[in-house]
């Protein structure tokens, strides 16, 4: 007998879906609930964002946890997001290979790590209507409905760091300097078309992941000497150019997206030219903010050393959330059921994480497009070594910007 009330036709279909069973989780809290299987994909090993994946892998669970403590999802089914945990290394193929395992075993993924790797099955991700909560802010996803990203993209965010830029320190030439592909060249993408709007000299570099292997975009920032640097790569590839340049006598300012930033970085060689020339935009506030979301992660999380990798990992779960439970009340319980309840969302409670509106997947891609940034700046002091400067905010490019296709492929 089917377990939590539902009507024997709800029940059949129910266990009948991919990643849904009459059976209780693994890891139940209450055995007399079904299970939702989510799967996780992350670079949990030897990719270059392992440092964040390994905390947002784990947010994830914590949140999950606490999600099925408090009764689950419409009082039916609890979440397992343990079961059907695989490492990508940040590897398009490998991202494939693994999702390939899995993807018949769970309803949705709480987790695709990367912009390129996610890419790599989005295809089969819309063949089969299976949603997926990014690991990345690509602007290609306010284009896919299987997609419930969280947060600004990282053209917007980019359009405003050159806004604030702009603003803050008057400078005459901008460089990005980004990873390929659907990361680097989305950030740069934005930071060309606001530097284009300010009437300012504008350069990009592409330059190849690896620490050992910047030595190209470091000769290029100190022979044109930028006034601001824009820079989207990993965090270790952000220190070394950080550190060489300043050691070469460069004196602008860079400014990195969210994922150029680990707090390790404050115990490298380069600590000292990240404090003098390093600010951070980002998607959402810090570990320490308060708000009841940064609370109740912390609660979730008492003794871990903070890092950001958790604060996105528990923000980035609330829309799947959402869209599981309005799929549990609308009584489809199924993949097709959950992307219509996704394509119903135009609000996330996020518990003051973010605004409500950052979980709008119901419009249009430029009217959902979330807009707002934040500014931090390196502080030894905080809990992840950085504290905001700016709160969130919208530059006037990306307030007037028409989101009609993916920015990368406008660089």
């Amino acid at each position: 007998m089917f377990r939590g009330g539902e009507s024997s036709t709800e029940s059949t279909a129910a266990a009948n879906a991919p990643g849904i069973t009459s059976e209780p989780c693994p890891l139940a809290v209450d055995k007399n609930k079904g299970c939702i299987y989510l799967g996780t994909i992350s670079d949990l090993t030897a990719g270059p964002f392992a440092a964040l994946a390994v905390p947002i892998t784990d947010a994830q669970k914590a949140f999950w946890k606490r999600v099925n403590e408090a009764g689950g999802i419409g009082g039916k089914y609890e979440v397992d997001v343990q079961a059907y945990v695989r490492d990508n290394k940040y590897n398009p193929e490998t991202h494939r290979q693994v999702y390939n395992e899995i993807k018949d075993k769970v309803l949705g993924l709480a987790q695709t790590l990367g912009s390129p790797t996610t890419a790599a099955i989005i295809d089969d991700l819309k063949a089969n209507s299976i949603v997926a909560a990014p690991a990345s802010w690509t602007s290609a996803w306010e284009f896919e409905d299987v997609i419930v990203e969280t947060g600004s993209n990282y053209c917007i965010e980019s359009m405003n760091a050159v806004d604030y830029a702009v603003e803050t320190y008057k400078p005459k030439s901008i460089m990005a300097v980004h990873l390929a592909g659907d990361y680097g060249a989305d950030a740069a993408a934005g930071a060309k078309i606001a530097a284009e709007k300010a009437g300012v000299t504008f350069t990009a570099l592409e330059t190849p992941p690896g620490a050992t292997e910047q030595g190209r975009a470091i000769t290029e920032i100190t022979k044109n000497k930028p006034d601001v640097v824009i820079i989207t790569t990993g965090p270790a590839d952000m220190a070394t150019i950080v550190g060489q340049t300043a050691a070469a006598g460069y004196k602008g300012r860079f400014i990195g997206t969210g994922p150029t930033w680990n707090p390790a970085l404050l115990k490298s060689p380069a600590a000292p030219a990240l404090k003098a020339l390093y600010e951070q935009s980002s998607p959402g506030k810090s570990w320490g903010s308060d708000t009841p979301g940064h609370k109740a992660m912390r609660d979730a999380l008492p003794n871990v050393t903070p890092n950001d990798g958790y604060t996105s990992g528990w923000a980035w779960s609330y829309p799947m959330k959402a869209a599981l439970d309005k799929m549990v009340a609308g009584g489809d319980v199924s993949r097709k059921g959950l992307l219509a309840a996704v394509k119903s969302l135009a609000t996330v409670d996020y518990e003051g994480m973010l605004p409500a509106d950052a979980g709008n997947f119901a419009g249009d891609a430029n009217a959902a497009t979330f807009r707002q940034t934040l500014i931090n700046k390196v502080d030894e002091a905080a809990p992840t070594g950085v504290s905001m400067v700016k709160d969130f905010y919208t530059g006037s490019t990306a307030q007037g910007y028409t989101m009609d296709g993916p920015c990368f492929q406008k660089l």
